[in-house]
């Protein structure tokens, strides 16, 4: 077993860094954490999509401060609940998943989730999948856990209560959901769990599932989420998500495009910078310093922990060639293309900037598309290309005809 580590300042860190509420009390888990017995916790994700995002690094980052100290870490993967979907926040049912999918989603997480946890050495991180155990219950078993839980207690829902008073329906398996993942912590039998803070009704329904079944007091940690200037949370049904697959040269611009508000927050959340150091951004952005160096800086730390130092210094370099001194990026892919006249959303096809000919003709039409910084006018007019142009696709998409 891994040896504790009880060090106070640390202990504060886990307690307080990007931490919004913790079950039962701050106080029962800084007792915990100083007594020098190795706990277990978990993070569970359903495989909605191929890749983790930032959302799901806030979270990553604080099991990652556990791990630390010596505690047991475990990644659970919801391939069985991920089928079934998660009603939090939504105003509609979800879109069900096959089993397929929700594996082939999942295929890259631990390679992904490794660029923070440590899936190796005496304290490794686990990667565990609730159909384990979901899979073995039998119809009978279902309706004994769920025999713990209330119609009423499950309608106090926001969005539940919201579908009723627009006459929106409710199906029956999305009452289930939290009653299915409420019993994975049970089944591991865990001292504790952490999740973002939308997620707080489900893991508090695994604490009282936990205390009903085993007698047992499992600590809840709810986390901030990272949100836009909308307020609504950085992920993939916002479709405004800064991915772990993306490049570190669309990570950084992802970032760069963030509101200034969202600064403060993102040192906090998204980095490891210290404490000290982001009360002084936040004092340096209220006294008129330039949000965007900040910005620049933000982005550098981010990419810096995902790829390595080289790489964030090169996404850094090149996003000030592309938007501050309207240069090209260091490194353009080539495509060996026909010279001479061709359709723009032809092009855009060839170089595989644009997934479809609809998508190319709304770039145009937006003015999104360039050749060797000129706007392109129109999608339905050929235009003459030689070897050596650059072709941009948006804002940091590029491709040298050769």
């Amino acid at each position: 077993m891994a040896k504790i580590n009880t060090d106070q300042v640390k202990i504060q860190e886990i307690l307080t860094r990007g931490v919004e509420n913790i079950y039962p009390n701050k106080e029962y888990l800084k007792k915990l954490l100083s007594s020098g017995k190795q706990l277990s916790l978990y993070l569970g994700i359903d495989p909605t999509g191929p890749s983790l995002h930032l959302g799901h690094a806030i979270n990553l980052e604080k099991l990652r401060q556990f791990q630390a100290l010596g505690h047991k870490i475990i990644l659970l993967i919801g391939d069985f609940t991920g089928t079934v979907g998660d009603p939090t926040d939504k105003s509609a049912v979800r879109k069900a998943l096959t089993r397929a999918e929700v594996l082939n989603n999942a295929r890259d997480y631990k390679k992904q989730a490794s660029r923070v946890l440590n899936f190796s050495g005496n304290n490794k991180a686990e990667i565990k999948f609730n159909s384990t155990w979901q899979n073995k219950m039998n119809f009978a078993q279902v309706l004994d856990v769920a025999k713990n839980f209330t119609v009423q207690r499950l309608l106090e829902r926001d969005m539940f209560q919201e579908r009723l008073k627009s006459a929106r329906p409710i199906y029956l398996h999305e009452f289930m959901y939290p009653v299915l993942q409420a019993y994975d912590c049970v089944a591991m039998g865990v001292d504790g769990e952490l999740g973002g803070n939308d997620q707080t009704f489900n893991m508090l329904a695994g604490r009282e599932l936990m205390k009903t079944l085993k007698n047992k007091e499992k600590f809840v940690i709810t986390m901030k989420l990272l949100t836009d200037s909308s307020g609504k949370k950085m992920g993939k049904t916002e479709n405004n998500m800064a991915a772990l697959s993306d490049t570190p040269q669309d990570m950084f611009g992802k970032i760069m495009s963030w509101t200034d508000n969202m600064i403060v927050p993102g040192f906090e959340l998204c980095t490891r910078v210290a404490i000290s150091e982001i009360k002084q951004i936040e004092k340096d952005l209220k006294s008129g310093k330039n949000p965007r160096d900040l910005k620049f800086t933000l982005a550098m730390e981010i990419v810096e922990i995902y790829f390595g130092e080289n790489a964030a210094q090169k996404a850094g370099q090149e996003f000030t060639n592309i938007f501050a001194k309207k240069e090209n990026p260091l490194d353009i892919p080539e495509f060996a293309i026909k010279t001479g006249k061709i359709n723009p959303a032809d092009l855009l096809m060839l170089m595989s900037l644009v997934g479809s000919k609809s998508e190319a003709r709304r770039l145009v039409d937006g003015g999104g598309m360039k050749i060797n910084h000129a706007k392109i006018a129109a999608w339905d007019k050929d235009i003459e290309i030689k070897s050596g142009d650059v072709v941009q696709a948006g804002k940091r998409k590029f491709g040298k005809v050769k």
